[in-house]
Parts: structure tokens; C-alpha cells; sequence
């Protein structure tokens, strides 16, 4: 089976790298986003699917737009592909390109379609704080993951995800998914998808990242997992990440760490009415600072400074000598 693979982001290696490894398949050739500015020395770099098909040898495609470029058009269409995989690659495909494949395109997409269609399906569902999300194969058609599905894969959501580790367990999830629907295609049943009941996952909007401690404890949560590792405050006016943070909520003792558990009856009893979202309320030894948000509280487990690695909420507490009543943001 001749494979034409479109992809651009580790998100999409595992399942480029699934069908390397299968002998019944042929990956004739690859195309992926152009080369771009990545890393703290922004230098030119390759995207990981470019990395992957660089070490084995393969043809490579890396069309700005691929919809206007007549010269790849032509040389998808002289590979006589049976199938085009498609991963996260970053652009809309015309019905002329997916006319091309012989049994048509196969999307590999980060949702329970037709739940969150689009760029950013895993860091939409942590922001949202659902409990089960998965994966969807689907042939695909013009639209923006409207094309009739073929197989899922379905998982819970921890509290603890955020979106580089559900990230990593979908990719492979999304492999091996793949894997199985080609093998299986000709027995597949394709399911038109109930367009009524989709929601939208539309691309991530830097002013996302600012952290508002005046939104709840478990809306801060699920924000800062699911945009990882971006979300950002301020602290004595420098920006300060937070990476990592637990919710102090009693009605989540049972997902909450044992060693969190006396902590809940000490922060009911704090008199907080003095006190603006954004103050640290309390600081654990060995754990961290508290923090009052719009409603509930907040542990501070990981953070970083401008310029620094990560650290834990602790070794900021010493670094820095902070003290309880600051204020972030």
C-alpha cells in the first residue's frame, strides 16, 4: 500500500513512524509545514515530522500553501498513492488533493469528533475540564473535520493531564488507531457525524495565556494544564509561569494527594474577606504558596521565572523570600 504522509508536530511522529515499521506499507513520500524559527536561539529548524523523514530517506514536500502550489499538486498526483495519512498538519486540504489518493485521506484527529473540531482539540478539552476524551479516524472531506468517522478511541481525562502528557499518550493512542483502520478499512463502516452536536476547538490566542485569579480555582486549573507550559503572571512586576498547581476544593478530596488533605479544613478557616484574588494566603512548608482566586484557593507546585528553569512552589517561597499577603498579577 503506497502511503503518502502529511504532518507537521511530535504530536504526528508516532503514527509517521508506526507505518515505517510496517513492511505491507509503502510511505512514498512525506509533506510537512515549512522550516521555522523554534527554540531559545531562534534558529531555523526543521519540524519533528521533517526530522523523521530526513533520517529515512524519504521524499520531502514543504509547500507555504499547499492549496496554490500547482508543483506539489503534480507530484502528489505522479506517486499514484492509495492513501494520504494526514496528522496535525497544519493546513486545509482542497477537494483536488484529496481527490487524488485512491481510497481516499485518513485524518488522525485529538477528540471524540464531532467534539472539538479543529486546531487544538487536547488543550480545548483540559481548558474545558472534561473527565474522558480520545481519538477519531475519519475520512476526511472539505470541511474542517466534518468527514464521516471511522474508528475511536476513547480515555479518561486525569486531573492531573495537562496538554504535553495527554499529548504524548494520544499520539501513540493515534498510532496504533491508525494502524488498525487501515488494516481494516475495507470492512469499515463509515459514520456521517451528527454536525448538530459539534463544538468548536479553534486555535490557541496568546492573551489566553494571562492568568485572571479572579476566575475560579478549578477554571485556573484546567486553564493552566491545558495551555502547558504557557500560562503566565506577574510577580513584583517580572512574568512569572505557573506550570503546575493543585485546587484546593473538597468536593476533589478524592483525586486530591493524601498529603493535601489536612490542608482543606486549614484553608476553610482562613478569613480571606480582607484579602484580593491573587494574594498568597498562606505558604506550606514543603509544598508551597496558596493562592486566593474568585473563588476557592490555589497550591502553587510548579513554577518559572523570566530566564530561570522550573522550580517547584517551595524553592520559590526560599529563592525569593515570598511572603504571605503578596499579590500575583
Amino acid at each position: 500500500m503506497r502511503i503518502v504522509f502529511f504532518g507537521t508536530p511530535q504530536f504526528a511522529v508516532p503514527t509517521l513512524e508506526i507505518l515505517l515499521a510496517e513492511a505491507q506499507f509503502q510511505v512514498v513520500g512525506v509533506v510537512t509545514q515549512p522550516d521555522k524559527n523554534r527554540g531559545r536561539g531562534n534558529k531555523l529548524s526543521p519540524s519533528p515530522i521533517k526530522a523523521v523523514a530526513t533520517v529515512h530517506q524519504l521524499p520531502i514536500w514543504q509547500p507555504a500553501r499547499i492549496k496554490k502550489d500547482p508543483e506539489t499538486i503534480a507530484a502528489l498526483r505522479d506517486l499514484a498513492a492509495d492513501i494520504f495519512v494526514v496528522v496535525a498538519y497544519g493546513q486545509i486540504l482542497s477537494q483536488e488533493i484529496l481527490d487524488l489518493p485512491r481510497s481516499g485521506c485518513i485524518n488522525v484527529h485529538g477528540s471524540l469528533l464531532p467534539q472539538y473540531r479543529g486546531a487544538a482539540p487536547i488543550q480545548r478539552c483540559l481548558t474545558d475540564g472534561v473527565t474522558r476524551t480520545g481519538i477519531t479516524t475519519m475520512l476526511m472531506d472539505a470541511g474542517m473535520d466534518t468527514g464521516d468517522m471511522l474508528l475511536k478511541y476513547e480515555t479518561p481525562v486525569s486531573l492531573w493531564d495537562n496538554a504535553d502528557r495527554l499529548m504524548a499518550k494520544l499520539a501513540v493512542a493515534g498510532a496504533n488507531l491508525l494502524l488498525k483502520t487501515i488494516v481494516e478499512l475495507d470492512r469499515i463502516t463509515p459514520i456521517p457525524q451528527e454536525h448538530t452536536a459539534a463544538t468548536a476547538a479553534p486555535p490557541i490566542q496568546k492573551s489566553e495565556y494571562t492568568i485572571d485569579w479572579t476566575r475560579s480555582q478549578i477554571q485556573l486549573h484546567n486553564q493552566i494544564r491545558g495551555l502547558y507550559p504557557n500560562c503566565v503572571t506577574t510577580f513584583r512586576t517580572q512574568p512569572l509561569k505557573i506550570m503546575e498547581t493543585v485546587p484546593l476544593a473538597t468536593e476533589l478530596q478524592a483525586e486530591l494527594p493524601i498529603e493535601i488533605h489536612k490542608l482543606l479544613p486549614e484553608i476553610a478557616s482562613l478569613d480571606l474577606s480582607t484579602s484580593v484574588p491573587g494574594t498568597v494566603v498562606k505558604i506550606v512548608k514543603g509544598l508551597g504558596p496558596i493562592v486566593l482566586t474568585g473563588s476557592g484557593c490555589l497550591l502553587l507546585r510548579e513554577v518559572q521565572l523570566a530566564g530561570k528553569r522550573p522550580q517547584s512552589g517551595t524553592d520559590l517561597v526560599n529563592g525569593m523570600r515570598l511572603a504571605e499577603g503578596e499579590v500575583l498579577g
